[in-house]
This record gives structure tokens, sequence and C-alpha cells, in this order.
């Protein structure tokens, strides 16, 4: 895991095809799980399996997530799924954001403001 990559604009957007793909990947296994939790708690069986498969789904979530975290991404959310990308703007510390459903990357926040500081990149990035 690299903790302490920063990426450039164009680094993190050269990165979202495979963050798509596996963010897809996570927003299937997500609505299995949770189907698959609801099923066993309400009747005890599901169409979708047993509690193996509901391990086996966890594991892969897991393996998904270690996926970014290796990358240096930060995944900050799975439900929405809301991914990080550590990176400076004008020599500030500031995280590129990427929520599930956006079609581009077109989204900053200081770090230490958090989602609640997310403005749009400026033009020409």
């Amino acid at each position: 895991m690299d903790s302490e990559r920063t990426f450039t604009v164009d680094e993190a957007r050269s990165l979202l095809p495979a963050v798509r793909a596996r963010v897809a990947e996570l927003v299937t296994i997500r609505a299995d799980l949770a189907q698959l939790v609801y099923d066993l708690q309400q009747a005890g069986t599901s169409p979708l399996g047993g509690v193996a498969e509901a391990k086996a789904a966890e594991a892969r979530l897991d393996d998904i997530v270690t996926w970014f975290a290796d990358e240096g991404i930060e995944v900050k959310g799975i439900s929405p799924v809301l991914v990080d990308f550590p990176s400076t703007l004008a020599g500030q510390s500031v995280r590129l954001c990427w929520v599930e459903g956006e079609p581009d990357l077109a989204w900053y926040h200081p770090t230490v403001l958090g989602f609640p500081g997310r403005r749009p990149l400026p033009d020409g990035l």
C-alpha cells in the first residue's frame, strides 16, 4: 500500500476506467450481499445462497477495497462509492473526489475540509 502517493489530475483520470470496473463489481456485490443478508434474516434461506456465499461476498468486497488502498486511492464510502485521490492544487493538500455514477473526475476538496468543502475542479485541469 502506498499511503503517501499523490496524483495529478491526469493520473487520477487515467485510473478511472479501472476504478469504474471495480466499482461496477462492488455495486453488484453490495446489492447481492444486502439481499442475501436480508433473506437469511427474514426467511433463513435465499436464492442467492447461504452463509458461505455471504462470507465470500464480504471477502470479495474486502479484496476490491484493498485494490484501491494498494493504488493509493482512499475509499471514503461504499454506499454510494466515494473515492479520493490525494493531490495538491496551488500548493494546497486536496483530495480529487469521485462519487459512484459521476461521468468524470471533476471535483476536489481541501483535505482539511473533507466532502463538505467539495468544489468543481478549476477550468483547464
